[in-house]
């Protein structure tokens, strides 16, 4: 099972759809961290650095504990209008949407980063972010 599945089944069970509409939560994801099929984790991660929550994002990809991220931040990295579109298309409120991703970015990021792959695809942060781990 790839990144995008365990997301899509995570964040599925959090909203309350644990399956019936899996495409459909697939299809939200990839708009709203994603690229066609795939996530875009380190776009996600650029996002955050450019929001000022670079120590957020650094904490996501070093060994350690991952620091929190607020469902307003959330918001404010994925964009309000994405939100509420994805919430719509979910059939879901926009507090369940932004609290099951709150709970799922940081376990994304920090299994992705795991051995560097996505380290090496950062850049700037990246290289900070190495000094970490």
């Amino acid at each position: 099972m790839d990144l995008l599945d365990i997301a899509v089944k995570t964040l599925g069970n959090k909203i309350g759809n644990s399956g019936a509409n899996s495409d459909l939560v697939k299809g939200v994801v990839g708009k709203l961290i994603g690229s066609g099929n795939s996530l875009d984790l380190a776009g996600l991660v650029d996002g955050l650095d450019k929001e000022g929550l670079r120590s957020v994002a650094e904490s996501w990809l070093g060994d350690g504990e991952n620091d929190e991220i607020s469902t307003d931040q959330v918001k404010q990295v994925l964009g309000g209008n994405q939100i509420a579109e994805a919430a719509q298309a979910l059939d879901t409120d926009e507090g369940s949407l932004l609290e099951g991703l709150k709970d799922l970015l940081p376990e994304m990021v920090d299994k992705s980063s795991a051995g560097g792959s996505l380290l090496d695809s950062v850049g700037g942060l990246g290289g900070l972010a190495k000094k970490f781990l």
